[in-house]
């Protein structure tokens, strides 16, 4: 673990602070004095506080993403390091395995997938200033500077490192809306700071000036995963500067400057304001927390600050390492949402223009998909105030954006991830009590996003589910937005509007149309019918980030109805045990978020994060007790890669401080805690009432009993209202008892208001007709009737289903069930008889399992594929070249011969570098009749086809074969640089 330095204040001590040097790197004697009073002070004054037991640097390494410099609790200013600016690890700007500093930035994202931030970048260097950073070579040349992880350390609200290359030290601390630096160059060389804007993401517009004052004015507007950004900075020195120099960029833009601070050596302090508003709010808040050049005070501010974030926390047996675990989850749950409001209340709205936030604070980075389930839920005990301007916010940028956010940055709507689970905060916030906002003004909200159209929500609403033909990640999105309906229904019942709660209480049931009672998986469905092949370790297109193994539990509105389609509650824990004991591989794509595998249980990502706790509605508490220990011990450590997966800006962090109180919430929205003992014997918490919950286990063993404010408690629950008004929690441990283990004990999900029959199915071997095909309707209850139309030759209502449907041309077939609880929703399969029957396709080379298309007759069906290459239509090869044979089966006359392709880089799908055709007119012996190059750039954004067709003149064919040549290795500059290409095909095309 690495050491961090205290502040000098600790316990009343004021130690002056002088460095000397002793090889190049920096000594405190202050912190050589605390050292060695250390023993003495905390024996005297208790153990000392839960922030300085931080370690910022957890979560730098493997996949966590995180960065290690210094904010405040939920902080505008994310001041840090960059030393990775590229890949899929460089998302937050910094990577524990790297040795090169390129400059310290001042806005970073904590734990995301995505790269974006790392705005206004100030780096100190010595002798002869270069202009240009040199990422991602080492520092031989540019401004950049070689470092050793020796000399760098972190706690809460301060970094410091040594700068090699200019044997320089760097300290940094923050406040809420500026960031302070401290250089301490060596004499004798010229000191310089360089500021530059054009570091990181794609430039729009930059200013930047020199006052005759000295100071730095400017603004960045940039484009990246937030396609619109801006970043207004004003830049403060404490030292004259006794020269500046200004670069202009190619554009005509001011970029960068130079400024020369002389080579006496020394001190240099800079403090650094930002907004998103305009340069008035960087100097505002620049004013407002104006730091006079004290750095040594702000440093102790911001971690006096993060003392009482973390103070409401007590848990005294936890030292070492696992204090440390457990503090710095602590501290990554409340580095986010990040404030976006200056000091004057003025904020930059999801239509661009400047807001005023009256009495409250507006904020920014919403990662919903992830924080939904465990972060908020966490906000709801001990941030209540916090979480009530966290919803204003949302309310604010749906009056200024048209919708709540999926996931916003800097006032963009990235639409990352899906679902709209902004609703699953609002109303959660909403029903445990949460007020300061108007509910039946919030449920207006909600409902804008529920009635919209975009990502298979129209589709969604028709039949009640989506189709992998309609959208991508239909099974997750159905899912995902039937919890989130639940989420409204709640909410419309307690602002009065019974219709409305009604309404969405059926939509909140639309997993039972995706439940396949075979498998027992939630499984794609695909023109009518179950997708084939099925396998649930398959990670594809149909499940976000994850396969059906780690979405079979995803109904946490209605675990006990999921339940009740198992024989029984002992056949739903021995579904949960299988998970958990399955083999750990996976088929299909590559899933870089697939991590921290029990069976097929993955916690490095958030899908599977719930499903340890359904074992109570089993009436297994203790397995959910193993289990969960199981994670706390395997996944979380106090190394840089001690984090599992993506931080996720606080999920993957909030997950282990509920876990470690032995709480969690399935489905934020019910007010329903799930309790099992703490990680440590006593664990309390104080909420911002002044009550507490405390929570301690007595013995060993399994649990034997337990009380809840000295009462006997028999249920494995508590409720919202139970848990926020306060109380003791202690579980006897010693021979297990019956605690949570009888029906009346168990947590059980809220009963329906209205009753959904699930929708039938059709089966056939192909959705195209050569001379005949057989097609039967069925359904998950034996006892529903199935009643069916179709639309040829003329269509007939209302037929009952007896035997399988034999069709012989096009048909369109619409059917339903109908059973005690009314009817289900009416389901469509469309079966194409072939154009051409007596045509053939012989495929040399084969498709990836996960994009065949339904097999070859895909590619002479009629039927293109469009730009959304997710919905099943095209087929894909990885790496190879396509080859097929398409027999005419008789001599024909062709003019002209090709085929479609489809293109999206970021997808690695590229163009074929060029179709070769070969003709033949005996099936046998071919030759080569032309070739065609595809000539796009792999630099073209976007989805987008092209039909590659070479001329015949109308020469007598009897077969034709088509060799399209695959674009290769993916080039430097691509996120899957060195990945295999994909081509994606459909169809052949004959004239």
């Amino acid at each position: 673990m690495r050491f961090r330095l205290a502040n000098g204040h600790r316990c009343g001590h004021n130690v002056p602070e002088v460095f000397t040097r002793a090889k190049g790197v920096l000594v405190s004697l202050r912190v050589l004095l605390i050292a060695l009073l250390l023993p003495a002070l905390v024996s005297a004054a208790g153990a000392s506080p839960l922030a300085d037991a931080v370690d910022p640097f957890i979560g730098t390494g493997g996949h966590g993403h995180t960065f290690p410099g210094p904010t405040m609790p939920f902080g505008m200013v994310q001041l840090s390091p960059d030393t990775r600016l590229t890949g899929w690890d460089g998302c937050s700007g910094y990577h524990d395995s790297d040795r090169v500093i390129s400059g310290f930035s001042h806005t970073h994202l904590s734990g995301t997938g995505v790269s974006d931030y790392g705005d206004i970048l100030l780096m100190p260097v010595t002798g002869r200033p270069e202009r240009a950073g040199t990422y991602p070579a080492l520092a031989d040349t540019g401004y950049s500077s070689r470092f050793r992880k020796e000399t760098e350390r972190a706690g809460a609200g301060w970094y410091s490192v040594h700068l090699d290359d200019y044997d320089t030290d760097v300290e940094l601390t923050a406040t809420a809306r500026t960031g302070l630096h401290r250089y301490v160059f060596p004499a004798g060389k010229p000191a310089y700071v360089i500021i530059d804007l054009e570091h990181r993401d794609k430039l729009l517009d930059a200013n930047l000036g020199i006052g005759d004052d000295g100071v730095l004015r400017g603004f960045r507007r940039s484009d990246a995963w937030a396609r619109d950004q801006w970043v207004y900075f004003r830049v403060e020195f404490s030292r004259s500067v006794n020269s500046g120099h200004l670069i202009t960029n190619d554009d005509g833009l001011i970029t960068k400057a130079v400024l020369s601070f002389g080579d006496q050596g020394g001190e240099v302090i800079a403090q650094v304001g930002i907004s998103a508003v305009d340069a008035d709010g960087a100097a505002g808040n620049l004013k407002a927390e104006w730091a006079d050049f004290d750095f040594g005070a702000a440093r102790g501010r911001a971690r006096q600050a993060w003392v009482r974030q973390l103070e409401r926390f007590d848990v005294p047996e936890a030292t070492g390492a696992d204090r440390t675990i457990l503090a710095t989850a602590l501290y990554h749950s409340f580095l986010a949402p990040n404030l976006f409001s200056d000091a004057d209340g003025r904020y930059r709205g999801m239509d661009q223009w400047i807001h005023q936030a009256d009495g409250r604070d507006q904020y920014t980075v919403f990662s919903l998909w992830d924080t939904f389930r465990a972060t908020h839920p966490l906000f709801t005990l001990v941030e209540r105030a916090r979480t009530r301007d966290f919803v204003n916010t949302m309310l604010a940028q749906y009056e200024q954006g048209g919708r709540l956010p999926v996931w916003e940055l800097a006032a963009n709507e990235t639409d990352c991830m899906i679902g709209y689970h902004s609703v699953s905060v609002i109303a959660d916030a909403y029903l445990k009590g949460i007020g300061g906002f108007d509910g039946e003004a919030a449920l207006q909200a909600m409902l804008s996003s529920a009635h919209g159209d975009r990502f298979g929500l129209q589709a969604y609403r028709t039949p009640g589910f989506i189709s992998s033909d309609q959208a991508s990640e239909s099974v997750s999105r159905t899912l995902e937005y039937a919890y989130d309906d639940f989420c409204i229904s709640r909410m419309a019942a307690a602002v009065g509007d019974e219709d409305v709660a009604r309404d969405f209480d059926r939509r909140s049931q639309s997993w039972r149309h995706l439940f396949d009672p075979q498998t027992r998986c939630f499984r794609p469905r695909r023109n009518g019918q179950w997708l084939k092949p099925f396998d649930p370790r398959r990670v594809d297109n149909n499940y976000t980030e994850a396969n059906a193994w780690q979405y079979r539990f995803f109904a946490p509105q209605h675990v006990t109805q999921l339940m009740e389609l198992y024989d029984s509650a002992d056949d739903f824990a021995a579904a949960l045990d299988s998970l958990f004991t399955a083999p750990t591989a996976t088929i299909g794509r590559d899933q870089a978020d697939i991590t921290g595998l029990i069976g097929q249980y993955a916690h490095g990502n958030e899908p599977s994060h719930h499903i340890a706790w359904l074992y109570h509605a089993a009436g297994r508490p203790e397995q959910t007790r193993a289990v969960v220990g199981k994670i706390l011990d395997e996944f979380y450590t106090d190394k840089p890669d001690g984090l599992i997966g993506n931080e996720d800006c606080g999920q993957m962090s909030s997950w282990y401080v509920l876990a470690a109180y032995g709480l969690y919430d399935i489905a934020p929205g019910d007010g329903i805690w799930c309790v099992i003992p703490p990680r440590y014997p006593e664990m309390t918490m104080r909420f911002e009432d002044g009550r507490t919950f405390t929570t301690r286990r007595e013995g060993d063993g399994a649990v034997a009993s337990v009380t809840w404010n000295g009462e006997p408690l028999t249920r494995g629950w508590l409720t919202h209202a139970e848990l926020i008004g306060g109380g003791e929690l202690v579980f006897h441990l010693g021979a297990e008892g019956v605690w949570g283990q009888t029906e009346a004990d168990r947590p059980h999900s809220r009963v329906p208001l209205t009753q959904v029959v699930a929708a039938p199915w059709a089966d056939a071997p192909s959705d195209r007709i050569r001379g005949s095909l057989e097609v039967t309707l069925d359904h998950a209850d034996p006892l529903a009737k199935i009643f069916c139309r179709d639309n040829h030759p003329s269509p007939v209502d209302n037929i009952l289903y007896l035997e399988p449907l034999i069709l012989e041309s096009t048909t369109e077939i619409n059917f339903w069930a109908q059973a005690d609880a009314g009817y289900s929703p009416i389901v469509t399969a469309s079966f194409t008889a072939l154009p051409h029957p007596d045509w053939t396709v012989t495929l040399a080379s084969m498709p990836s399992a996960q994009y065949t298309a339904g097999g070859p007759e895909a590619l002479v069906d009629g039927l293109h594929g469009t730009a959304d290459w997710r919905t099943g239509r095209w087929q894909g090869y990885d790496g190879q070249d396509f080859t097929a044979t398409l027999d005419f089966g008789k001599l024909r006359s062709v003019h002209r011969a090709g085929a479609g392709f489809l293109q999206e880089m970021r997808s690695w799908i590229a163009m074929p570098t060029a179709l070769e055709v070969e003709i033949s007119a005996d099936g046998t012996h071919f030759r080569k009749a032309g070739t065609i190059a595809a000539n796009v750039p792999d630099t073209e954004e976007g989805s987008f086809t092209r039909e590659l067709v070479l001329d015949l003149d109308g020469w007598p064919l009897r077969a034709i074969r088509f060799t399209a040549r695959n674009y290769g290795k993916l080039p430097a500059w691509h996120p899957g640089a060195g990945g295999d290409a994909f081509i994606f095909v459909d169809e052949l095309i004959v004239e």
